[in-house]
């Protein structure tokens, strides 16, 4: 799943860039605008992480999961590798900052990763698409309890009740579930619900560290890497072939949709901001959809979409934020609160 400075849904695809890189000045963003408009990136970063469900679905038809979820980490972070090393980043040197590395990259990669793998050997791509876009719900229901500085409001609230009405059409609750694959459905939920505690974590331990976006994420795509390659023998055998078609999914889920497109957001956060480079999270599940039922045949029954419509609206409603503009202080009454602030740091 991977990217930028806030909290966005992280995709199957690649983890979203942690929070701790600050958005660049205009001018500076301008002086190393990419030649491509940034409408052609925000396409093509929206069809690689919502053709993500597919390659996961082609490439766990050749290999186990724990292997497909190995292949893409391996992928990935070698593309990530040759993007830092061109940059001449550095890796973290602090052993806390890799420790934190550690649990963000096993709740944001290794985990997440493995467990939507597993799901889509019983459930459809486009389910699994859908039930991803449920990370910003799960991590709007988590703030409440572990980040008290993010307190709810009322539209966030409603959209966190939304959201899970949406899921619940999608699952055809009225129906008692019937014909649904409950593990595999849950594997694909908790993989969301997996990503919100990793960036509730990640906003808590690895924001101001010092170092960069890019590093931050390569250095976890490789330490995730490492966990799989530890976890994958013990669970798994060596692969006796290399069947063409899933062989390529997994190159192209890593190398594009865990790697690629980590890059492609990075610069689109750079250039258009946050909020506008994670719109790109609510065109996954319409393309994921898109590509299950168009390439790999899968059913679609109406309540698929009616309900992933219904998710997304939720979720936009928990990422809302109320403006400040009408409350916002006036230079004076700015001034004393910072001498206010002044004051009460000297005494501490």
């Amino acid at each position: 799943m991977s990217a930028p400075c806030q909290q966005p849904t992280t995709p199957a695809a690649a983890p979203v860039l942690p929070p701790t890189a600050a958005v660049p000045s205009p001018a500076a963003t301008t002086a190393r605008r990419p030649g491509v408009d940034w409408r052609i990136r925000f396409a093509v970063l929206s069809l690689i992480w919502g053709f993500s469900f597919l390659l996961i679905k082609v490439g766990t038809q050749g290999f186990a999961p724990f292997q497909v979820t190995l292949g893409r980490l391996l992928a990935g972070t070698a593309v990530l590798a040759v993007a830092m090393a061109m940059r001449r980043e550095r890796l973290p040197r602090s052993a806390r900052t890799w420790g934190h590395i550690t649990v963000a990259a096993f709740f944001l990669n290794a985990l997440p990763f493995s467990l939507f793998s597993y799901a889509e050997l019983t459930i459809p791509s486009t389910l699994a698409g859908i039930c991803n876009a449920t990370s910003p719900l799960w991590g709007m229901a988590l703030s409440v309890v572990a980040l008290s500085e993010d307190r709810p409001t009322r539209r966030r609230v409603a959209g966190l009740g939304v959201g899970f009405l949406g899921v619940l059409t999608v699952l055809g609750a009225w129906q008692g579930f019937s014909g649904l694959d409950l593990p595999g459905t849950g594997m694909a939920l908790l993989a969301s619900f997996s990503y919100a505690v990793g960036w509730i974590y990640v906003r808590r331990t690895l924001a101001g560290t010092g170092s960069s976006t890019l590093t931050l994420t390569g250095s976890q795509l490789f330490v995730g890497t490492l966990q799989l390659a530890v976890v994958t023998p013990v669970f798994t055998s060596a692969p006796d072939t290399f069947p063409l078609l899933p062989t390529l999914s997994v190159l192209a889920l890593g190398a594009l949709g865990t790697g690629l497109a980590v890059l492609l957001q990075y610069g689109l956060v750079q250039e258009v901001g946050p909020t506008t480079g994670q719109m790109v999270t609510y065109f996954i599940p319409v393309i994921a959809t898109a590509a299950g039922v168009a390439l790999l045949g899968e059913q679609l029954t109406w309540n698929t979409p009616v309900g992933a419509v219904i998710v997304l609206a939720g979720a936009a409603l928990t990422q809302s934020r109320p403006s400040t503009t009408a409350t916002r202080p006036g230079p004076r009454f700015r001034s004393r609160t910072a001498d206010t602030r002044r004051e009460r740091f000297s005494r501490t």
